[in-house]
């Protein structure tokens, strides 16, 4: 085989690492992140609070669901994941159809508890814990919970994760179902966040802006905004200073 050619097949496994059929995943909407060695992370927004995360050749699945949200996603066509990190266990965020579909021998699961009595084997977090994933992939479980008046049944205080990634020191927090908590003032040197803008069961955009002000990312997308208008959330984050990034996660 010529230099080049086994130059070109080193290439194409790389990208089938982080890649499925071209029918279920938009290429377009994949955003490229470098970290401080040079490593790369791909973020794939699949759909509301779904998306997947490839660092390093590694598959990160975040909140995968079949069908608790549109559009219907057949995850037996996406790459198997090497880890799987579901924030809670509503129907939006927890399918088991779809951890069994991009499950293989040695995928990590990381949950919290109640959804961990529904799966069996997995790594169970709770607020404030840390859990080293690899050498270069530490996983940091925060609060994330509702605050406003009526609607604190949804997400009590202490029960659900948020998540913050660091991958060879780039920080990415997925905040998960909250609101703009007082915690997030504790969130610190973020590049990219993702933060949820659903009232009744997240945030306002108002919520959103306060919680951004906090976290001060270098990147923000908003997601799991179900029928919040992109507009609004862009007209609350105006003069922040920081990028925002609409995608895929109504």
């Amino acid at each position: 085989m010529k230099p080049h050619t086994h130059l070109l097949a080193l290439a194409a496994c790389l990208l089938m690492a982080c890649n499925v059929s071209t029918s279920e995943k938009n290429t377009n909407d994949m955003d490229t992140f470098k970290t401080k060695s040079g490593k790369t992370l791909k973020v794939t927004p699949i759909k509301h609070a779904s998306m997947e995360l490839c660092f390093d050749g590694r598959i990160i699945q975040v909140d995968p669901v079949t069908e608790g949200a549109e559009p219907v996603t057949d995850y037996s066509q996406w790459a198997k994941a090497d880890y799987i990190l579901i924030t809670h266990d509503h129907y939006d965020h927890f399918d088991g159809k779809a951890v069994s579909a991009l499950s293989k021998e040695g995928t990590v699961i990381v949950t919290n508890s109640i959804t961990a009595q529904q799966l069996g084997d997995c790594e169970v977090m709770a607020n404030g814990d840390t859990l080293r994933l690899a050498d270069d992939l530490m996983l940091y479980a925060v609060p994330a919970y509702n605050i406003t008046e009526g609607h604190t049944q949804f997400h009590p205080k202490g029960r659900d994760n948020g998540f913050i990634l660091e991958a060879d020191g780039l920080r990415v927090y997925i905040a998960g179902d909250t609101e703009d908590i007082e915690e997030m003032s504790m969130v610190k040197d973020i590049d990219v966040a993702f933060l949820p803008c659903n009232q009744p069961y997240t945030m306002t955009p108002e919520q959103l802006r306060r919680a951004a002000d906090m976290v001060k990312p270098r990147v923000l997308y908003p997601y799991h905004y179900g029928d919040t208008a992109p507009e609004a959330m862009e007209s609350a984050m105006e003069g922040s200073g920081m990028e925002v990034r609409i995608r895929n996660f109504q």
